[in-house]
């Protein structure tokens, strides 16, 4: 079969791969003790520094520090810190112009003498930009012009010749991520917050709120207390949603009368029967700022088809299974 080593080779092919995974399991290993030290006390200070600035991080770095470089920016970005990447390149050609003496620049040099960054380095401290270094280069130009020094422990390269950026740029990234995560706590950064920046996609769907997908009022199946089922029933079969929801005079939430609750009393005389004899009275409920798939799950759990949404004990809407599955919630 084509594709398919011989038993030996896969051996030798699965081998690689595991060492290759334990060394980068070291490195993480070895950043978590680093971040118990010294290491801790900059990356506290560079949150903080961070948390105070009113402008942008500006993260900058060269070949595979550029990309992790850029994958950190888009995360402090879409966690509620602003941030965008700065080619050094680009930078030496006029991109500077995008610095203010508002923002933080985190640069990534796992040497720390990258020659790229040299007028980024320059121009930060000409002009009273925060400079936050994250590298594994103790004495190097760019640790000691940095305001802020992340420096990362000794590693081993995954790459069997000790070349290729393995290790080293694993856990660039995973404190780049550390970061992130730890704004985004300090922030309060919330579900709501995070689904404003997440619009699209699969993630965007389980972020919507209830109050985004419910069917709402006044396009509810509504019947009050002192109805019969007859009154409940055509209210059911007027909306697709499988209840009625019950009022109580004063317009609060009485019960609910569902497609399970009409099986369980079903019998000759059951449209003349009030509608408080087969409602469930306390039904699950839930309110507009909802997830969505928070809601999802209660109702998994729970095993229903619907949920009833309150405002001040009043219903403002229903959300039905349906309206997760169509929005792709679910």
């Amino acid at each position: 079969m084509a594709g398919q080593p011989a038993p030996e080779q896969a051996a030798r092919i699965r081998a690689s791969g595991a060492a290759t995974l334990a060394v980068e399991s070291a490195g993480l290993q070895a950043l978590a003790e680093a971040l118990d030290g010294a290491l801790g006390d900059a990356f506290a200070a560079a949150v903080e520094t961070i948390i105070a600035t009113s402008g942008r991080v500006v993260v900058t770095g060269m070949g595979k520090s550029g990309h992790v470089g850029n994958k950190i920016a888009a995360t402090l970005a879409s966690t509620g810190t602003p941030a965008f990447f700065l080619h050094p390149a680009e930078a030496s050609h006029g991109d500077l112009g995008m610095l203010t003496a508002a923002d933080v620049v985190l640069a990534l040099s796992w040497s720390g003498g990258t020659a790229e960054l040299r007028d980024i380095i320059h121009y930060t401290r000409r002009h009273g930009v925060q400079l936050i270094a994250l590298t594994g280069g103790a004495n190097s130009a760019l640790a000691k012009a940095a305001d802020i020094l992340l420096l990362l422990p000794p590693i081993t390269e995954a790459c069997p010749h000790g070349l290729a950026p393995t290790t080293s740029t694993l856990i660039q990234m995973a404190l780049g991520d550390a970061l992130a995560m730890a704004l985004l706590e300090r922030r309060g950064f919330t579900p709501q917050e995070f689904a404003q920046y997440h619009p699209g996609g699969k993630l965007g769907a389980q972020l919507m709120t209830v109050g985004e997908l419910m069917q709402k009022a006044p396009n509810l199946p509504l019947v009050e207390e002192g109805a019969d089922m007859s009154r409940a029933i055509l209210a059911m079969t007027g909306h697709s949603l499988g209840c009625a929801v019950v009022t109580a005079p004063d317009g609060r939430l009485a019960g609910l009368v569902t497609d399970g609750d009409l099986r369980r009393h079903m019998h000759d005389g059951i449209l003349k029967r009030p509608v408080t004899e087969v409602m469930t009275r306390r039904p699950l409920t839930t309110e507009p700022g909802r997830i969505a798939s928070a809601a999802l799950k209660e109702m998994n759990e729970r095993k229903v088809s619907q949920l009833v949404v309150l405002e001040e004990d009043r219903p403002v809407g229903v959300l039905h299974l349906h309206h997760l599955l169509s929005a792709g919630v679910a």
